[in-house]
């Protein structure tokens, strides 16, 4: 199989998996270690990957990637915590939901709740949710952000100052080995910043791919949080981080 034929597929599976491995592209294909190392190499010089230990990962920095690439990227594991985490939250409470397609997946876990308030600045968050039973949804309003239908800057913030939330559900573009949250938009980290102070029990939800990206913008660290709930173990460092700040982890299952 020539490389014109693997590298389409290999830009398949790292926005599936949010990772791919020289090991299992190696098995995958059917090819050497050493074929698979040059053309992760290729596709980083061109932009398209970035190489990390072992593999690569889709690019990342000061810019994200586009919405619906975020909506296939790992689609069912931000199924799956979608699920989990609406298990933590009952019917007939006040909610914040942010922006980003893990907290989008959280409103499809929740269609089936009853008598919701959730204040959101995610317009695809209040699509998804419009049937749920009972559901009283309020838009932040602010800055309208085409690509992916978030609502950012003070008049966003303002917002969801004036509410005081059972829950706020947030997500995340990159997780640090030190514990922090980041990420591209200090608007829209502005708003989540507001909603952890505004509510009683602060929730993250973020797939393993965020592990291995990078932000430049820092919303906080997982000592905010009351909860993390996502798709697999975090390395060992962040597991005891999270157990000093007593910040519970929930790993969703299969």
């Amino acid at each position: 199989m020539s490389q014109t034929i693997r590298h389409p597929e290999i830009l398949d599976i790292a926005r599936r998996d949010g990772l791919v491995t020289v090991e299992a592209l190696a098995a995958h294909f059917g090819v050497t270690l050493q074929t698979i190392r040059r053309d992760l190499s290729d596709l980083a010089a061109t932009g398209r990957l970035e190489r990390v230990h072992g593999g690569a990962v889709l690019p990342s920095g000061v810019g994200n990637i586009g919405h619906e690439e975020r909506r296939a990227l790992n689609r069912e594991a931000k199924a799956r915590i979608g699920r989990a985490c609406a298990v933590e939250v009952p019917e007939r409470v006040s909610l914040f939901l942010g922006i980003g397609t893990t907290t989008e997946a959280v409103a499809r876990a929740l269609l089936h709740h009853r008598d919701l308030l959730v204040v959101t600045n995610n317009i695809n968050v209040a699509q998804i949710l419009g049937p749920a039973p009972g559901a009283r949804i309020i838009l932040t309003g602010g800055h309208y952000r085409v690509a992916d239908g978030g609502l950012t800057g003070p008049q966003a913030a303002a917002t969801v100052e004036a509410f005081r939330f059972d829950l706020a559900v947030i997500g995340c573009s990159a997780l640090d080995p030190g514990g922090e949250m980041l990420d591209y938009d200090l608007d829209e980290v502005t708003v989540s910043r507001t909603a952890l102070g505004r509510a009683r029990r602060r929730v993250l939800v973020a797939d393993g791919s965020k592990l291995s990206r990078a932000a430049p913008v820092r919303i906080g660290t997982l000592a905010d949080l009351d909860l993390v709930v996502t798709d697999r173990p975090l390395p060992g460092v962040l597991s005891d981080h999270c157990r000093s700040w007593n910040t519970e982890l929930r790993i969703a299952p299969a």
